[in-house]
This record gives C-alpha cells, sequence and structure tokens, in this order.
C-alpha cells in the first residue's frame, strides 16, 4: 500500500463548480485532476491512466456525464464513475444502474460526496 493519496478526475463545464467539488473531494483525501467537460476529460484520462475514479457533472454542452461515461466505459477505463446531477438522482440511477452512484447536487452533497468516494474508491 502506497501512502501517496489517490487522484480523483473531477469534470465539470463551470470552473467555479468544479473548484467545489475538487475541493470535496480534497476534504476527503484525494488529489485532484480538473477537466473543463467531456472532451478535456477524455484527453486528461489519456493523459494520466492512473486515475482512482472520475467525478463528473451530468448536464454539460458538447458530451454529458452520461455519455462521457458510456465513452470511458468503451474505453476500458473500469474505475468508479460518481455522476453530480441537479436533476432527480434517482431517475438517472435508474437509466445508468452501471454507475457506482448519482447524487444530487444540494446541501447534502457535501457529506454525500466524501463519504461516497470514501466507501467506493478506499
Amino acid at each position: 500500500m502506497t501512502d501517496s493519496p489517490k487522484t480523483v478526475l473531477v469534470v465539470d463545464d463551470d470552473p467555479f463548480t468544479a473548484e467545489l467539488t475538487a475541493m470535496l473531494v480534497e476534504m476527503a483525501g484525494y488529489e485532484t485532476v480538473l477537466a473543463e467537460g467531456g472532451v478535456d476529460a477524455l484527453e486528461k484520462l489519456e493523459a494520466q491512466p492512473g486515475l482512482a475514479a472520475v467525478v463528473s457533472d451530468m448536464n454539460m454542452p458538447m458530451m454529458s456525464g452520461a455519455e462521457l461515461f458510456g465513452e470511458l466505459r468503451r474505453q476500458g477505463f473500469r474505475q468508479p464513475f460518481l455522476l453530480i446531477t441537479g436533476e432527480e438522482a434517482e431517475k438517472l440511477r435508474g437509466q445508468y444502474p452501471e454507475m457506482s452512484a448519482v447524487l444530487t447536487k444540494d446541501e447534502e452533497l457535501q457529506e454525500n460526496l466524501p463519504e461516497l468516494l470514501a466507501s467506493i474508491v478506499g
């Protein structure tokens, strides 16, 4: 077991939201790499294949979080994928049961995201 923290890719087209999400991930003890949308995320994953997980926004231009998930799976990326959405999380969980988790952007995200990351990433 290594002492260096695992790295999580945070994907969001809104830089402010990406920074806030990254802060929550870092508070949970992980390092972060930020990607501005799905296309940037694919490039970052190609440059850093050892990422432990992806935390992605759902609604982004050009490539949604769900589309990013599908593309990553087609490319062989099997690490945990957490989708964050302003929509109803239960509905999206039903549509994408193969995702590690779908979380709602709400007042509980600050507690839920770090706990969920710890449980599925380790």
